[in-house]
């Protein structure tokens, strides 16, 4: 089973190789934007946008709804491990 965290884009910090800076809850993680950049969407169009993280890629680009329903799932599993 695959787990994606959603996290925001704040940044690019490494254009040739298509990386940027994401926040996740508050930490901030480099990683590669190559598979959420198309025709339609640049890398600098990135920035503000919430993606789905896995393995250190943006898999996909997602909602800001979505990107919080799925934090607040992730925090509530949490809660209940504890």
């Amino acid at each position: 089973m695959c787990l994606g965290i959603p996290g925001q884009v704040v940044a690019i910090s490494d254009v040739d190789n298509k990386l940027g800076i994401v926040d996740i809850s508050g930490v901030q993680k480099e990683v590669n934007l190559a598979c959420v950049v198309d025709g339609s969407h640049s890398l600098d169009d990135c920035i503000g946008s919430w993606v789905l993280i896995h393995v250190g890629f943006a898999m996909a680009r997602i909602d800001e709804n979505e990107a919080q329903a799925t934090l607040q799932l992730l925090r509530e599993l949490a809660g209940a491990r504890e």
